[in-house]
């Protein structure tokens, strides 16, 4: 059976990857798992029926026969599980790969949203001045670990996996800001992620929706 997630139908990035449906398509490219898109708009992300797959009313969301996900960390680690290509072998490294999934959504990704929050939706108050930098400096210091934790490695444990595939994902959300150009070691460890054949394929696919191809 061919899973089916769910994306924007007119993604708010116009086409620059940074939806989380990217972070699904781009996990079923690297195990060379076959996948369907069902494309939604924002207002059918808000009704009952969608609600009952995802009941944030966000995207994206996995159906598979009965099964039904929401989380792209969850739904990456499901298809990590279920196919060969982005767990080590080994239950160590598969226990260090799944901490870095988190590590990426726990960790690193809240400051980087509330950015984009504060830029988008809070821009016109009288607290945004102040809180700007506090907010950004607070993104910095977790590079500054992530970047030292990386060092001079290809990868964050050995060989490219699920962890980085989430961290990645992660990274480029704050690259429009800025902030990441100023960690060397992380537009690199990016740079490296975005030359896989499965990003390339995955970009494409959702590239082509946002030019109505």
């Amino acid at each position: 059976m061919i899973p089916t997630i769910t994306a924007f139908e007119r993604s708010p990035d116009r086409g620059q990857g940074l939806a989380r449906d990217m972070r699904v398509r781009w996990a079923f490219e690297e195990v060379g798992q076959p996948y369907n898109v069902r494309l939604v708009s924002f207002a059918e992300m808000k009704q009952p029926a969608h609600r009952a797959l995802q009941p944030f009313g966000q995207i994206p969301t996995y159906e598979e026969g009965d099964l039904v996900l929401f989380e792209t960390g969850s739904i990456v680690l499901h298809i990590a599980e279920r196919h060969a290509g982005l767990l080590p072998d080994d239950a160590n490294g598969r226990a260090r790969a799944i901490t870095w999934m988190f590590a990426a959504a726990s960790t690193v990704e809240p400051p980087i949203l509330e950015l984009q929050t504060l830029k988008f939706g809070e821009g016109d108050k009288p607290w945004f001045e102040a809180r700007l930098p506090l907010v950004q400096d607070r993104i910095r210091a977790y590079l500054r670990d992530l970047a030292a934790r990386l060092g001079d490695a290809d990868w964050l444990d050995g060989t490219f996996s699920a962890g980085d595939l989430m961290m990645v994902h992660v990274l480029l959300r704050v690259r429009p800001s800025g902030i990441l150009d100023e960690f060397a070691t992380l537009s690199a460890y990016c740079d490296r992620a975005r030359a896989r054949p499965a990003y390339q394929r995955a970009f494409a696919a959702q590239l082509a929706v946002a030019n109505g191809a």
